[in-house]
């Protein structure tokens, strides 16, 4: 039985914006997101007729999973494309739940996108966007895969130039934020907003000091005050002497930018015993 590996990988916001919300509850955003070399494994196959689509995941060590978004993924493609065929998906988790590093949507992209390849259906990424949309904000990014300002309900992708070659540490305390949780506090409050236009212009001339300055995300705030210890870890790195310091997504995690690889391996031994620490690098 022919079996697919696929890499599914993380990504961090650079930027994050809300421009407003629809009247069906979903924000508009402007956000500027790059994938990590940093991924879950899964290994999809083909079930036998009369069976169910299937998906076990190896680390349920942050909350209970009643569901995935890999399942939906199936589900959704089947209904639109009109194939009956059932999978199994094994994920072997790396990338932690309730960071904002998009490991689920990451799992769905991937998914639709082994789906169609193991089918031969031949959809382009347009067709699979069109699909992935609808199961969150952060799938459609995960079909391209690159550098991307992804604007609307992140439907509208334009991949962007990063002229540096970054190196990420990630620091994610033990406590993960719920996505629904933050946003619901940052509809509550007046958010600290930025230019997007002045990060990807840092990104794409290579300028760490117009980075630095510019970075925003307005979830970060919201999320602090669900999990303080956003804060102290931002601060800890910045003490440390990093720059590019931010969190990523509706967080826990918190990333740090750097092209020297061998200061960022440095004060991340200082952190391993607490969190969970990682250091990467930026896909372009």
């Amino acid at each position: 039985m022919k079996k697919l590996s696929i890499r599914s990988h993380a990504k961090i916001n650079i930027c994050l914006d809300i421009k407003g919300k629809r009247e069906d509850g979903y924000h508009i955003l402007d956000m500027i997101m790059v994938p990590l070399e940093l991924h879950d494994t899964l290994l999809l196959s083909e079930l036998p007729a009369g069976h169910d689509n299937f998906v076990t995941i190896d680390d349920f060590s942050i909350a209970p999973i009643k569901y995935n978004l890999a399942t939906f993924a199936i589900d959704s493609l089947a209904f639109k494309y009109g194939f009956k065929d059932k999978f199994r998906i094994t994920i072997h988790k790396v990338i932690p739940m309730q960071a904002g590093l998009g490991g689920g949507s990451s799992n769905a992209a991937n998914t639709l996108k082994g789906v169609n390849k193991y089918l031969n259906l031949s959809l382009s990424d347009d067709e699979l966007i069109e699909v992935a949309k609808k199961l969150g904000a952060d799938v459609p990014f995960f079909i391209k895969n690159v550098p991307a300002r992804c604007r609307g309900i992140g439907d509208e992708i334009e991949p962007i130039t990063i002229k540096n070659n970054y190196y990420c540490l990630l620091i994610k305390p033990n406590e993960g934020c719920a996505t629904s949780d933050v946003y619901a506090k940052a509809d509550e409050i007046t958010l600290i907003t930025g230019s997007v236009d002045d990060v990807v212009k840092a990104l794409e001339t290579g300028d760490d000091e117009l980075l630095e300055k510019s970075i925003f995300n307005v979830l970060q705030e919201p999320a602090i005050s669900v999990v303080g210890e956003i804060q102290t870890i931002i601060n800890n790195l910045k003490n440390d002497g990093l720059k590019i310091v931010q969190m990523s997504g509706s967080g826990s995690c918190v990333f740090a930018l750097s092209t020297d690889l061998k200061l960022l391996r440095k004060i991340a031994r200082k952190y391993e015993d607490d969190y969970f620490v990682e250091v990467t690098r930026i896909l372009k």
